[in-house]
């Protein structure tokens, strides 16, 4: 009787701790804890918006803050640095949105690719260029482009 008693509350610890395991791995992968000036600049940027994602990232030995949102069905993400800062801006777009010259750029630079995404670019408020995700022969592949549209030379998008 002791043993049965005995693996009972074994049988109970481990489940108990294997349940709060989990619940901790949970809680690692959905929270992080960012500065109050971030934390301000995601609830602003966030109303009306659904979150898909929060982290904090190191670029260049520098910390900042990637926020990934859905905004009336599209998909917009920024980055913030630790004082609230928005650094930079992607915001999922459509061709038709773009005036006709910069659509005839972006539409020959795509070629006969298919388009999957095109998002529009903006740094220190300014629309600086256009990103656009393709796929030719099945195979995925990035272009980067200014603001009127024209390929990005590969030598600038590194820098």
């Amino acid at each position: 009787m002791a043993n049965k008693i005995n693996f009972t509350l074994l049988l109970l610890c481990a489940v108990s701790q294997l349940f709060a395991g989990a619940a901790l791995a949970q809680e690692r992968r959905t929270k992080i804890k960012v500065p109050p000036a971030v934390q301000k600049t995601v609830n602003e940027q966030s109303q009306g918006a659904t979150i898909r994602g929060l982290s904090k990232e190191l670029e260049k030995g520098r910390t900042q803050y990637e926020l990934e949102l859905t905004v009336n069905g599209h998909a917009r993400d920024m980055i913030i640095d630790p004082t609230g800062a928005i650094l930079e801006v992607e915001e999922e777009i459509t061709l038709d949105s773009l005036s006709p010259a910069v659509r005839a750029e972006v539409e020959k630079n795509i070629g006969g690719a298919k388009l999957l995404r095109l998002e529009s670019v903006t740094k220190g408020g300014a629309l600086t260029g256009y990103e656009a995700t393709v796929s030719r022969a099945g195979k995925k592949s990035g272009l980067e482009m200014g603001a009127d549209g024209k390929p990005i030379p590969k030598e600038k998008m590194t820098k």
